[in-house]
């Protein structure tokens, strides 16, 4: 038997209920009241208005068993309402609607087979009353005497009981709390009674032909699915960056999601048990535990001891592959770092298959790979740097790596490798390298500029026959001068930041800027007093053996006039062309071994 919409429901009862006051209002005073020796009816408590709660009706037909009943029941008393088969209480939990259609086929049959029993208990009884006398016309058989009858069904869940009340026949006995106690016995039904409607029904003038909720269970409260919550999208979204002024910056596209080792990538949240229920005969219903959560463990990740997070077995770029996370070492950008991509900023290494357009920015804690031309760019790498094109720097390019430097070319840019360097042509470029300097492949030459290294610069040719000038230092520690004069720079610049925005007038976001302005400064100065202190640490780590500084070479297969050589505290300036020349610093002098 299928639902009823609730305002349907609404509708029907409300047009049964005028069909009833007027059916009422028509039979005789003394049909339409109760006898003056009966007790005085009793209404069962207010019901809430059917369109609050779904309702099940089963519908029965006029000949139905039932209908008999009540007919016998209404030419025994008078006017009786109509049975009234319904299936809901006030708020509205009772059955879920695949519940409901099978209950109310489970509630039909029963109805059948009680109603049908005991119409046919009545003709048996009227039968054996006696034959008429001989001759006679034989009188309508009397009822028999019979009791009322409450009939008790249980749903299949357990979690609700229903009582269904026949009346009496003849000088049965009307429904009292005896009657209506024992039948609930009967069927064991002692959880969750309903004990006002169950004192109010013997009392109510309706109490016959009527579903009543007797006793209503705690059903179960299944436990919640696991579930888990990502710390990176799993849809690659290219978000722009909006500044305090609301300005939008185009060359940082958020769309490189790094994680450390060890880092989570997203929380498990484990399932629930649930809260067992209870039926109305007072026995447990278990509740069903909630679903474990789909980890979506991918490569190079794994989840914690604990089993409440993924995390990053290495660092690198977290991505979603549609099945699950991966930590992915490698960073590849297939085509230019333009617009499209924005600036990098990468945990690991980063492989860039076009070219890096002027005015971005790429980091990685790893090596870079470059495949293209560099331009006006900046470019840190944590370990080495491969330029395999090279660099045209407009004077712009800022060029660093923590370790090794290896480039076609260098032209017009700012250059600083901790190791060492390697490039076929050094064109008007500031170097800054721990290590050596080596220029010995294709045009092998340097030209112009200013070429710091820590111990030794080798290259095909130096300066150029039109007399470019050309510095060549040796000796010390460029890496570090460098950074104590970056570093120092920057203080610099922050304290005069700092000093123009005090002077401002007073605004929401003056706090916040001076406030953030004041933590850079603390931490550039923090880094300069790390830096000094830790001199020795990062050489040793970088590989680079600390030597003595007397031992300096400088090498090269023609040297033009115009070049300087610095080693130490020694300068010498090459005012003629030398082919080869190899200069080292002894005992604090410039010596040259001129073959």
């Amino acid at each position: 038997m299928p639902f009823i919409k609730e305002s349907f429901l609404f509708r029907l009862f409300r047009q049964k209920e005028e069909r009833d006051k007027a059916k009422q209002e028509q039979q005789p005073a003394e049909q339409a009241e109760p006898a003056a020796s009966a007790e005085p009816a009793a209404q069962l408590p207010e019901e809430k208005e059917p369109e609050q709660r779904p309702a099940l009706v089963v519908d029965l037909p006029k000949d139905h068993s039932l209908y008999k009943l009540w007919n016998i029941y209404s030419e025994q008393t008078g006017w009786q309402p109509e049975p009234s088969l319904v299936m809901a209480d006030d708020d509205g939990t009772i059955f879920e609607e695949k519940e409901g259609q099978a209950e109310l086929v489970r509630l039909r049959i029963a109805i059948n087979s009680s109603a049908k029993t005991r119409v046919e208990r009545i003709r048996v009884a009227q039968k054996t009353e006696g034959k008429p006398e001989e001759g006679k016309e034989a009188p309508p058989p009397p009822l028999p005497d019979f009791d009322a009858e409450p009939r008790v069904f249980i749903t299949k869940s357990g979690t609700s009981a229903w009582v269904l009340v026949y009346p009496p026949v003849g000088n049965g006995r009307e429904l009292d709390d005896s009657l209506l106690r024992q039948a609930l016995d009967a069927q064991n039904v002692s959880f969750g009674l309903q004990d006002e409607a169950l004192k109010a029904l013997p009392k109510a003038g309706d109490r016959y032909f009527r579903l009543i909720l007797a006793a209503k269970g705690q059903r179960p409260v299944n436990g919640d699915d696991g579930y888990v919550e990502d710390e990176f999208p799993r849809t690659q979204e290219r978000k722009l960056k909006v500044d305090e002024h609301n300005h939008v910056d185009y060359m940082n596209i958020d769309f490189i999601h790094n994680v450390a080792e060890g880092g989570v990538i997203c929380h498990i949240f484990d399932p629930t048990d649930g809260t067992p229920g209870r039926t109305v005969q007072d026995k447990a219903i278990p509740a069903k535990k909630g679903k474990s959560p789909d980890i979506p463990k991918g490569t190079n990740t794994k989840v914690s001891e604990d089993g409440k997070s993924l995390v990053a077995t290495m660092a690198g770029h977290v991505e979603f592959s549609g099945r699950d996370f991966q930590v992915k070492p490698v960073l590849t950008i297939p085509g230019n770092v333009d617009f499209s991509v924005g600036n990098i900023d990468f945990v690991g290494d980063v492989r860039i298959r076009g070219d890096v357009c002027s005015g971005f920015t790429v980091k990685a804690s790893g090596t870079i790979n470059v495949d293209g031309v560099v331009e006006a760019s900046t470019i840190e790498a944590g370990k080495d740097l491969i330029l395999a094109k090279g660099v045209q720097g407009n004077g712009q390019a800022v060029i660093r790596a923590q370790r090794n430097v290896f480039a076609k070319y260098l032209e017009n840019s700012s250059i600083y490798a901790r190791v060492n360097l390697e490039t076929e042509c050094l064109i008007n470029c500031e170097v800054y390298c721990g290590g050596g300097v080596s220029v010995k492949s294709g045009h092998k030459s340097i030209i112009g500029g200013k070429v710091s290294a820590g111990h030794e610069v080798n290259a095909g040719v130096v300066g150029s026959r039109v007399g470019n000038q050309t510095e060549i230092m040796l000796g010390g520690s460029p890496c570090d001068a460098f950074d104590y004069e970056e570093l120092d720079r920057e203080i610099e610049e922050l304290e005069q930041l700092i000093v123009r925005t005090e002077r401002q007038p007073d605004s929401p976001d003056k706090a916040g800027r001076l406030l953030k302005l004041q933590i850079q400064l603390a931490e550039s100065r923090q880094k300069l007093q790390a830096a000094h202190e830790e001199r020795r640490e990062q050489e040793l780590e970088n590989g680079i053996e600390e030597q003595p500084s007397t031992i300096c070479r400088f090498r090269t297969d023609t040297v033009y006039p115009g070049t300087i050589l610095t080693m130490g505290d020694q300068i010498h300036r090459f005012t003629e062309k030398l082919s080869p020349c190899h200069a080292s610093l002894l005992e604090g002098e410039i010596h040259f071994n001129i073959t």
